[in-house]
């Protein structure tokens, strides 16, 4: 009895701290519980905004913290001026509309530069891809001026003839160029940060990726400018924009330079990398590259050219390293996401997420997956057979090796193809139930 009369004060004190609060819930008119639900839904869509941010800085940063093998991190580093080069490219693809066969020549040519600048003058290697922006904006302007003259395929014919006006001067001019050796840098020739050379390829590749993310940030801010809204406008309907008194002429100049500083950036951080200036960063097949990841990742959100350029650089090193048809598999990949998704990788999970649900999502995408793997099996197969001669009739996937000539192998092949078939069936019937039952919830 003493014990629990000591505690009946605290109860009481409990009691009352408690209805107190409930009392205050019940005052809360319906517009404070408006502006408090607006405040939490704000809240999480500005959560859901830093996650990509988020994910990027840690893929980026993690690795160099936990690991010192230089495979990883020059294929990071390589991965990092891709996502550079891609979102400087959609400056001018998803931003203004413009298709542009000549973007590494912006690139390119300011590793020139740079690279011949630092060997001259010896500068900090930190200060490289500024050099590099300022060089690739120099160019853009020169060349911008000609290529914007005309939109549409006009623009992108003009911008194919300059990117094989690069080419052939990088080949036939070897005093700026350097020839079939390039122009070489030595990243520890210049003056030191403290303790760091930026010799070694940890210190090099921690140097690339805070530079990758501070053009991605500032390309993020530019996106959300008066200046690209113009551009979205001159890119939906020129027209209009002309009769409202702005040239789009003037729009797609400004945002042709921004493109050619950023792609200068991209080419100084390749530069540092691989510690070379060569005439393959000017060529078509480097223009056709960056092209290819943002189409891939999707050239209407942000970080769709991130994810092409992950993607792309995945298939171009590590895939390439381990089977002959890793051209194949790309350019099957582009060829089905310019036919069955025009918004790319990045737009396609959400879109088909808000078109089926997510129950009947994830058995497509498990069908997919079941499809991808028999045929991944079937063209290592005939790879197999066709170099016979250097693979015996032998591939491996992952850690199987398996005969080209088998019997289970074909069969493997068609069990995979009718597990997907059964999951795209699956997905067939939830995507009915769920329009089904939204039709009931209407006509209620």
């Amino acid at each position: 009895m003493g014990s629990s009369s000591r505690c009946l004060p605290c109860g009481r004190a409990a009691f009352s701290g408690s209805a107190a609060t409930m009392r205050s819930a019940q005052k809360e008119s319906p517009s404070q519980r408006r502006a408090r639900a607006s405040l939490m839904a704000a809240c999480a869509a500005n959560w859901r905004s830093a996650l990509p941010w988020i994910a990027l800085t840690a893929c980026l940063a993690v690795p160099a913290l936990v690991s010192r093998e230089s495979w990883l991190l020059a294929f990071l580093a390589q991965t990092a001026t891709m996502i550079v080069f891609a979102l400087s490219y959609n400056l001018l693809l998803g931003e203004t509309g413009l298709l542009s066969f000549g973007h590494a020549a912006y690139a390119g040519l300011a590793a020139f530069a740079a690279a011949q600048l630092f060997n001259r003058f010896g500068f900090a290697l930190p200060y490289l891809p500024l050099v590099g922006g300022l060089a690739g904006a120099l160019f853009g302007a020169v060349f911008g001026y000609v290529a914007t003259r005309r939109a549409g395929t006009a623009f992108a014919m003009i911008t194919l003839g300059i990117g094989e006006l690069a080419a052939a001067a990088a080949w036939t001019l070897p005093d700026w160029f350097g020839g079939a050796a390039g122009v070489p840098i030595d990243r520890a020739a210049g003056p030191h940060w403290g303790a760091w050379s930026f010799g070694p390829a940890r210190e090099a590749y921690v140097l690339i990726a805070a530079w990758c993310v501070l053009a991605c940030v500032a390309m993020f801010v530019l996106s959300r400018t008066p200046l690209v809204r113009l551009a979205n406008a001159v890119r939906d309907n020129p027209v209009r924009v002309a009769a409202l008194g702005t040239d789009p002429r003037r729009i797609r100049y400004a945002m042709t330079v921004l493109s050619a500083f950023f792609a200068g950036v991209a080419g100084s951080l390749a530069l540092v990398n691989i510690e070379l200036a060569s005439a393959e960063g000017v060529g078509m097949a480097r223009s056709g590259a960056v092209l290819i990841a943002t189409v891939i990742g999707g050239s209407g959100v942000f970080f769709g050219p991130v994810l092409g350029a992950v993607t792309l650089t995945f298939f171009s090193v590590a895939l390439a390293s381990i089977t002959r048809a890793w051209q194949f598999y790309l350019g099957l990949l582009f060829v089905v996401v310019v036919i069955a998704a025009p918004d790319g990788l990045a737009g396609l999970a959400a879109r088909g997420a808000a078109r089926f649900g997510w129950r009947a999502f994830w058995p497509r995408a498990v069908a997919a997956l079941a499809w991808l793997a028999a045929l991944v099996v079937a063209v290592e197969a005939v790879y197999a057979r066709q170099f016979a001669a250097d693979t015996g009739g032998v591939f491996r996937i992952g850690a199987l090796a398996l005969q080209a000539d088998s019997p289970r192998v074909w069969g493997a092949v068609a069990v995979l193809a009718g597990l997907g078939w059964v999951a795209l069936s699956r997905a067939r019937r939830a995507a009915t139930h769920t329009s089904q039952s939204g039709s009931t919830e209407t006509e209620r």
